[in-house]
């Protein structure tokens, strides 16, 4: 069973996904969550608070569903673990569009709100380098700055064909087709003698 805390923050993914952050109440979350406020304000302080950690649980919540793989399964290839990776981030599951609703929503608040940008600025980095580093397993004689501006393109695409496939601009199989063929160039131009051109 999960914790209360955790049992909130399902909840307010769920809601910050329905509503957007500025249709976050605590009064909402509690009722989405079956718990009182005095819970949630013991728990997260404020809403600033439920907010961040609610963008720390959804970064965790995509890390495991683009990372599990079946203990049955043989290994991947490191190619096939960086198309896995980013492709299982355009899923059509409640799981997926909740999380990518949320992110979206939190990156969009993120402009008005410095204590969340910071943050969200970190989660950021922190998604950057993951992509960097499963880059580097495909193409390990590339520099560093090149894997980490790959990466950069990469995320940045992902989220935004995230965002139109959420919004109902894009079609689902296309914006994985889209992503796709952008990993596929990506590490192509990774593989060049000279990435700078």
């Amino acid at each position: 069973m999960a914790s209360r805390s955790t049992q909130i923050l399902e909840a307010s993914a769920r809601v910050i996904a329905r509503r957007g952050v500025r249709g976050l109440r605590v009064e909402e979350l509690a009722a989405e969550a079956g718990v009182s406020t005095a819970l949630i304000y013991y728990h997260f302080k404020d809403r600033t608070g439920i907010l961040l950690k609610t963008l720390e649980f959804i970064s965790n919540r995509a890390e495991r569903y683009t990372t599990h793989r079946d203990p049955g399964a043989g290994p991947l290839s490191p190619r096939e673990e960086l198309d896995q990776t980013l492709l299982l981030e355009l899923q059509d599951t409640t799981e997926v569009r909740e999380n990518s609703s949320a992110w979206g929503e939190l990156r969009a608040s993120a402009v008005f709100d410095e204590v969340l940008r910071e943050d969200l600025a970190r989660a950021t980095l922190v998604w950057i380098q993951e992509v960097a580093a499963l880059l580097g397993g495909v193409r390990p004689t590339a520099p560093a700055a090149d894997l980490a501006a790959a990466a950069e393109r990469l995320t940045a695409l992902l989220e935004g064909l995230s965002m139109r496939w959420l919004s109902g601009t894009l079609r689902i199989s296309h914006a994985r087709t889209l992503m796709s063929e952008a990993i596929e160039a990506e590490v192509e131009r990774l593989g060049r003698p000279d990435t700078s051109r």
